[in-house]
């Protein structure tokens, strides 16, 4: 007897989603609740988890396929009744196991060449953006420790084992042999790959390009000497993190210094719905962190109320749990402005694109020594550049400027976030 596996609920106003990978294959044990797909939705991927244990069944969808809510993916059949995994063909790689035997007895792939993969390869079976990280550096899953979910490999995981592994010997080029024809291919090496985009991907786009169609974008530029904040941070972080167990960043006494000026310039916090402005007097911070498919927003809230510790405990946490896939919907609903960090990254300087319904967005760049004047002087100062966008049918020139100011002087003078000034 099999037992059916639907799409869960997956939220408001969520109907469909992505298969984005399979986590069992056909054959294998299944225990009650334990997560067999990935689905990709709008902001975050969600675990499908087995009614019931057994071992599983048919896959009634395929990697990259569109399921609505209540549709049936695949079916668990009962441990006693199950029908045993398919014999794998003569000389068809079927696992990490399979890799690892031939890379003993030197048939699998040597120096140069790609791991030949397959949609189930290895015992979970691997995402779309690890088979390509595989097969980009020529590395052999089954040498790789996963440090995903469930001891997943990870994209990461197979960077970090490209970059550990050491540099094969150089082989003496083969006598050329001469070709009446040779393929254009062989001759230039010029490949194409062609990938889906995620569900999470094609939001992203859909959602920017209707921000640049509605609103009225404009950007305006600071810069902030980041000395007083770089200082307070080297004297207490040892303490900080003790005391909160938490490391002292930037983003906290940015968050803190934003809460400041919007509450000193109202309408940069606000939003428009439909001929009417909507002013809030809470800050609710949507902050930017990377994760597997791209950024994500969760949103940090009643920023205004809490702590510079309360902020960069709550972020960190978000960070982690964006790099695991385990945010939840709502908790990227809502907010009332978004911080951007690009310095991470390294930007210098960016123009970030609002995220409606908000009105403005502050984006933060990397710090930087640099000349300035100070009393008569030319000296060197940690510089980094600030840039609000904005909706000018909102957001007037001067608004925006006084925000950037307001923010500035927090920042050069920390004292005031303490004094509220």
């Amino acid at each position: 007897m099999a037992t059916e596996v639907n799409v869960p609920t997956l939220g408001e106003s969520i109907t469909e989603a992505t298969l984005g990978e399979w986590l069992k294959q056909p054959g294998d044990p299944v225990a009650v609740d334990e997560p067999i797909a990935s689905l990709e939705t709008d902001k975050v991927s969600v675990e499908v988890p087995s009614p019931v244990a057994g071992i599983m069944g048919e896959q009634a969808v395929k990697v990259g396929d569109t399921v609505n809510v209540g549709a049936m993916i695949a079916t668990i059949n009962a441990a006693d009744g199950a029908p045993a995994a398919a014999t794998p063909v003569a000389g068809a790689t079927t696992g990490n196991a399979d890799l690892s035997d031939k890379a003993k007895d030197g048939t699998g792939p040597g120096p140069g060449e790609q791991p030949r993969l397959r949609e189930g390869d290895g015992p979970a079976a691997l995402s779309p953006s690890v088979r390509r990280a595989v097969l980009e550096h020529g590395v052999d899953p089954a040498t790789v420790k996963g440090t995903g979910k469930d001891g997943r490999i990870t994209k990461d995981d197979v960077v970090a084992a490209a970059s550990a592994a050491p540099a094969p010997a150089p082989v003496p080029a083969p006598s050329p042999v001469p070709q009446v024809a040779p393929s254009v291919a062989a001759s230039t090496g010029r490949k194409e790959e062609r990938v889906r985009m995620t569900r999470l991907r094609q939001t992203i786009a859909k959602r920017l390009k209707e921000a640049q169609n509605t609103a009225a974008m404009l950007t305006t530029f600071n810069d902030v000497d980041m000395t007083a904040v770089i200082e307070a941070r080297a004297k207490y972080k040892d303490l900080f993190e003790k005391k909160h167990g938490v490391r002292l960043g930037f983003m906290g006494f940015f968050a803190k210094a934003a809460c400041l000026a919007l509450k000193d310039v109202p309408s940069v916090n606000a939003s428009i719905e439909g001929d009417e402005i909507v002013y809030h007097d809470y800050v609710d911070i949507s902050v930017a962190v990377s994760g597997p498919g791209g950024l994500v927003v969760p949103v940090v809230r009643d920023a205004d109320q809490l702590s510079v510790a309360g902020i960069e405990r709550t972020i960190g946490d978000f960070g982690k749990r964006a790099k695991d896939g385990t945010l939840k919907m709502e908790e990227m609903k809502g907010g009332t402005f978004t911080i951007s960090n690009g310095g991470v990254f390294g930007s210098l300087m960016s123009t970030p694109i609002i995220n409606p319904p908000q009105a403005a967005v502050l984006g933060l760049h990397r710090i930087e020594d640099r000349p300035v004047v100070r009393d008569g002087q030319v000296v060197v100062r940690p510089m980094m550049y600030l840039a609000l966008s904005y909706d000018h049918r909102l957001i007037d020139g001067r608004e925006a400027v006084t925000f950037l100011v307001a923010l500035k002087n927090a920042i050069e003078d920390p004292t005031r976030i303490l004094i509220d000034l």
